[in-house]
């Protein structure tokens, strides 16, 4: 049911990636500031959808395909217009590509495995993961707009690096979980 809170706020999420994407056609530093913002309060959907679902007790199964759904379009739109407008550049692509890879692989992997009513639990270097990688992005999107003293694009490029490290060896675990049950 669409019109649940936890769902609404999903479908927010979804809703900022088009502002998200507008915010890169805009001049800096008002438009870094506005694109870091923007992604903030996705990342702030993303916490309370989950938090009202479970104590609501509103749990839906569109809840629960949407929500990782637009965490990964948001994160794909991110990256993609980072490389786009040269925020990520050189070798550091190849970590973007990494991260993109396996989202679609762990997402394959979970549709598969839904099927046959397997479920494949979130670890916690998963979890580490995705704090990388959000540290990443919030600090390659504010990018040169940051103060002097805030070395933003260094942080967010190591960020992105660790991110990558970790998604590549937890797309190898669940990747490794699902093999055995597709034999």
């Amino acid at each position: 049911m669409l019109t649940s809170l936890p769902n609404m706020l999903t479908f927010s999420r979804i809703v900022m990636i088009p502002l998200l994407i507008g915010t890169f056609y805009l001049k800096a530093p008002l438009a870094n500031w506005l694109a870091l913002v923007i992604f903030t309060l996705a990342g702030i959907t993303d916490y309370y959808d989950g938090y009202f679902a479970r104590k609501q007790q509103q749990v839906s199964r569109l809840g629960q395909f949407m929500d990782p759904v637009a965490d990964k379009l948001l994160i794909a739109a991110a990256l993609m217009m980072m490389v786009a407008f040269g925020r990520i550049t050189g070798y550091s692509i190849l970590a973007a590509v990494v991260i993109l890879c396996r989202e679609i692989l762990v997402s394959g992997l979970r549709e598969f495995l839904a099927e046959i009513k397997v479920s494949v639990p979130v670890t916690k270097l998963a979890k580490w993961k995705t704090t990388f990688q959000i540290l990443a992005l919030g600090f390659l999107l504010v990018g040169d707009a940051s103060p002097a003293w805030i070395p933003a694009i260094t942080i967010g490029t190591v960020c992105l690096w660790l991110a990558a490290l970790l998604t590549f060896y937890t797309g190898y675990d669940y990747l490794r979980a699902g093999l055995k049950h597709m034999t």
